[in-house]
């Protein structure tokens, strides 16, 4: 038998069918990072020689929003894995000037300096600042400095509650905690997010590639700069 030729479609219906019937049908689907798919320094299109190779894929970017956790594995070159993750609400972050570390709730997107539209959509990637939740951070700057944390509207109340406890301990202990809080102060910008129970965070993993959304928490200079920016924003 011959060879069944295909339908006949008008090309004035479709204009993309010199495109469809093009031998390079096959190179230019899909996600790649080859030099093959970019222009000459003069804007020539260069010629393809060879179809796609497995090691020069490319994949869709993972857009990880705030949710329930939902994390994907992918398998990669070599058989190792990545872990794409299309959902996070919470992370490790780093308090840095205290040496504290702590999992807490991630509350929002607040700025990108990449895209808005990222802010919009409350997605998370790598450099994105983050509103997270305060509480774990305040709990254990109160036990360790015995010390209330926040406003002094708010300060005062707690700190009756706070000395009791203290009192109750051996002296070993508060000659300890004594000890600490001749260092424990606070920068005033930090204090007044504590009072509003959320801290500003930057996110310093990659939640597409490794499947978390970890940071630290803003502080000095760069707690300063940010702020002006998401004021600018706003």
């Amino acid at each position: 038998m011959g060879k069944i030729s295909p339908p006949y479609i008008n090309p004035s219906i479709h204009p993309f069918i010199n495109v469809i019937h093009s031998s390079s049908l096959f190179i230019h689907l899909g996600i790649s990072r080859s030099s093959l798919s970019k222009c000459s320094k003069t804007g020539a299109k260069r010629t393809p020689y060879r179809k796609k190779r497995k090691f020069e894929l490319g994949r869709p970017a993972a857009m990880t929003k705030l949710g329930a956790k939902r994390v994907h594995t992918v398998r990669t070159r070599g058989g190792n894995s990545k872990f794409r993750a299309l959902r996070l609400e919470s992370g490790n972050y780093s308090w840095g000037s205290e040496g504290c570390t702590r999992k807490t709730r991630i509350l929002t997107v607040v700025y990108n300096a990449s895209n808005n539209e990222l802010v919009r959509t409350n997605t998370l990637v790598k450099n994105a600042v983050v509103q997270i939740d305060a509480t774990p951070f305040r709990q254990w700057y109160e036990n360790h400095y015995a010390l209330p944390l926040g406003k002094k509207k708010i300060a005062t109340s707690k700190a009756e509650e706070v000395a009791a406890a203290v009192a109750q301990k051996s002296k070993s202990v508060q000659k300890k905690v004594a000890a600490r809080q001749q260092n424990g102060a606070v920068d005033p910008l930090l204090d007044d997010q504590f009072a509003a129970g959320r801290l500003y965070a930057v996110i310093s993993s990659r939640p597409g590639q490794c499947g978390r959304a970890d940071g630290y928490i803003l502080e000095g200079k760069e707690l300063e700069f940010y702020l002006k920016k998401i004021k600018s924003r706003k």
